[in-house]
């Protein structure tokens, strides 16, 4: 038995930062799609293949025992499948999954679209499919996700990789699952805890692009260095702030309302630049350039590199700026606001071929 499945990136509309502190992001799922294949085995072996390489180990309810150690472009997905094994917890039938790479910037360099959200949220389905599971896939995901990062992240990336549209959605705490994922307590957990505090907003009605600074910048590195620099009244009024100009900001970008946007968008930079090291040189020039052509933008994301996202006036605006930013050297794009994790009639060929 075979299934395909696709899932989107993610960019930043708002929130970033305010969700780790108890506030709202709001985060849009954008193409291009990533694809995975998952074939079921008629063994208890368990194979991830990556293009041009692969892991394989045996199952069992505790997880995977790999053959090797996964490599690092492994960790996410094998962090993934340990804890549906663990969830599940029996064994077989064992599976074969492949997944495409996500999309790279200049230089080989990663472009913020979230990669790793889109790996454990495909993971986490196809196990469950090849298992047959009745499981939460974007509780498991998201479980996973923070897992294999030592218990950090907000989990907004992996929620809107997962629902699509754009979603509005408040930290999920997976500290009382991260503390039992390794006993045999966990399924039932999974099963019991809370629902995830998700809302899929629709119909964006603003044309929206965005444009990498060529530059890669880590999370958990930005993190660490804003909350060492904003106390906990600081990080309080920082979300107040953030959760009022995301409200206007979605209603504008509803209504079709280029002015309410563009206000809301302009604050909510001014908003990001007062946490200091998140503004770069290479932020500032792209939204200089944005504004030049009557577009306006702000980070998506962590800030310190990665990219940034502009909405346009219209279609013939968001043109031009890309052609501005194109003929700069800038990788830049328009942005199709996707749906979420899905299953697809058709695999992509090339991923079975990678089957042995």
């Amino acid at each position: 038995m075979e299934r395909a499945l696709s899932a989107p990136g993610k960019l930043f509309i708002a929130g970033e930062y305010a969700v780790l502190w108890g506030g709202i992001a709001r985060v849009a799922a954008v193409g291009p799609r990533t694809t995975a294949v998952v074939r079921q085995r008629q063994d208890r072996r368990i194979e991830v293949l990556l293009e041009g390489t692969r892991l394989a180990g045996n199952m069992t309810p505790a997880g995977v025992s790999w053959d090797e150690e996964p490599a690092a472009g492994f960790h996410f997905v094998a962090r993934t499948l340990d804890l549906v094994l663990r969830a599940v917890g029996k064994e077989g039938p064992g599976f074969s999954v492949a997944l495409s790479p996500s999309p790279l910037g200049p230089g080989g360099s990663k472009l913020g679209l979230g990669s790793s959200a889109r790996a454990v949220v495909l993971a986490a389905e196809a196990a469950r499919f090849a298992l047959d599971a009745r499981l939460d896939a974007l509780k498991l995901a998201l479980v996973a996700h923070a897992e294999a990062q030592g218990g950090r992240g907000s989990g907004a990336d992996v929620a809107a990789c997962f629902a699509g549209t754009m979603v509005r959605y408040r930290r999920y705490e997976v500290k009382p699952l991260l503390d039992v994922c390794g006993t045999a307590a966990f399924g039932a957990r999974l099963a019991d805890a809370p629902p995830v505090d998700l809302f899929r907003v629709p119909g964006l009605k603003v044309p929206l692009a965005y444009a990498f600074t060529g530059q890669s910048a880590s999370t958990r590195v930005m993190i660490a260095e804003i909350e060492r620099r904003l106390d906990v009244g600081g990080r309080e009024r920082f979300t107040l702030a953030s959760d009022a100009l995301g409200r206007e900001l979605e209603d504008g970008l509803l209504r079709a309302d280029f002015t309410a946007v563009s206000e809301a968008m302009t604050r909510l930079q001014e908003l990001l630049a007062t946490l200091g090291p998140v503004v770069t040189e290479g932020v500032d020039r792209l939204l200089a350039l944005g504004r030049s052509q009557g577009c306006v933008g702000k980070i998506s994301g962590a800030g310190g590199g990665d990219g940034c996202i502009f909405a346009c006036p219209d279609d013939g605006a968001r043109a031009a700026l890309l052609d501005s930013l194109k003929a700069r050297g800038v990788h830049a794009m328009p942005l199709t606001i996707e749906e979420g994790l899905r299953g697809e009639p058709r695999g992509d060929a090339k991923l079975s071929g990678w089957f042995t």
